[in-house]
């Protein structure tokens, strides 16, 4: 069975995330650092929680120790992204942007450059407002991405399932 991670320190599409991976039969494993409360997802049936500590990367880490390839990982970290594609597994922001392999290394050029010019005293513009827009992207983004895991998925036979 495939599993959805999440990176749930201040992901704002948990619940969604939740409910398409169990319709398709997916687990769901949210990482977060202390600072989050994950106990109201405890107790659910193909829910795991994990916790780890307040260090930088901390929940990355637990995530990528877990990672299986064909996982998908929701994320808005562009390391861990890179970091999970590298490991043959997808990643999706909670915006539904789709992270891909041939665009990882320009997209950590420019959050090294955006963190040296703010390092330097330089400012850069935050993200904009989660709007119900972005939820919706991310429903439809992940609803096909699980699908396509899922008609890549080899079957007992050897062969691939075929989409529905």
């Amino acid at each position: 069975m495939s599993t959805v991670f999440i990176d749930a320190d201040a992901c704002p599409v948990k619940q969604e995330t939740i409910a398409i991976a169990r319709s398709r039969g997916w687990s769901v494993v949210l990482v977060a650092n202390t600072s989050q409360s994950l106990g109201r997802f405890d107790g659910r049936k193909g829910v795991e929680t994990v916790t780890v500590g307040t260090g930088q990367d901390s929940a990355d880490f637990a995530v990528i120790e877990r990672l299986a390839p064909g996982d998908v990982v929701v994320t808005q970290d562009t390391g861990l992204a890179a970091m999970v594609l590298g490991r043959g597994a997808r990643a999706i922001s909670p915006r539904g942007r789709v992270f891909h392999l041939a665009a990882i290394d320009a997209e950590l050029a420019v959050r090294h450059a955006e963190q040296k010019l703010r390092r330097s005293g330089g400012r850069t513009r935050g993200p904009s407002p989660f709007e119900d827009e972005d939820r919706e992207q991310f429903v439809d983004s992940l609803e096909r991405m699980l699908a396509e895991c899922s008609a890549e998925t080899p079957t007992p036979g050897g062969t691939t399932a075929e989409k529905e």
